[in-house]
């Protein structure tokens, strides 16, 4: 399901992810934030790769990119500035340790032209609608959400903690991230995920 490039952006990404959140007691944390960002992030990979099937289309996964400097149609970078890989470090150091970033992964999704044409037999999908990839967006939040559930029904809050962060940072409506495709996909959704995302981290701060 995952293609080599795609590898190695996960699993940059893990590592990056998980020396930031790590930053200020490397010795003790780096293994375990290692592991829980892992889980959360093939968790939101998985589920996303898996409703792209679903839906007939595919999905891949690259880093969040800052293609272009302003809004007119030239002003584009003449090489993207794979923001997702820095932002997290930059945030960590200017806020002194207190937030961490975790929306650092993005996808491009494309119809599967011949697959949707032999599963349907009379017709097959060649445009895919903003709510298709709204939805797809939203599918990897969801299963954040129940990550999040299970993990603190089952004694790992601070799991449950980071797997919250991670939808709620991913939710912001900016640029390529998940939260723009599910905001122009259906703003109603948006909102759902966004506020039950919000409520269940903060009465996860609170509670731990």
């Amino acid at each position: 399901m995952l293609k080599g490039k795609e590898i190695l952006v996960i699993a940059s990404t893990i590592i990056i992810l998980a020396f930031t959140i790590a930053i200020t007691d490397l010795k003790n944390l780096i293994l375990t934030s290692l592991i829980y960002i892992a889980i959360v992030v093939l968790i939101n990979v998985f589920s996303k790769k898996a409703i792209s099937y679903y839906l007939d289309t595919e999905i891949e996964i690259k880093n969040w990119e800052i293609k272009r400097f302003w809004y007119r149609k030239h002003d584009y970078l003449k090489k993207p500035i794979p923001i997702g890989l820095f932002l997290p470090i930059f945030i960590k150091v200017v806020t002194f340790g207190f937030v961490n970033w975790t929306a650092s992964l993005t996808y491009e999704v494309k119809a599967k032209i011949y697959h949707a044409a032999k599963r349907h037999g009379l017709y097959s999908f060649t445009d895919i609608s903003e709510t298709q990839i709204g939805t797809i967006a939203a599918v990897g939040v969801g299963m954040n959400i129940i990550l999040a559930l299970v993990s603190y029904i089952a004694g790992f809050p601070e799991l449950a903690k980071l797997s919250l962060t991670f939808a709620l940072f991913n939710l912001i409506p900016i640029s390529d991230l998940d939260g723009s495709k599910i905001f122009f996909g259906s703003l109603a959704l948006w909102v759902f995920l966004a506020s039950i995302t919000l409520l269940a981290l903060l009465g996860t701060i609170l509670i731990v």
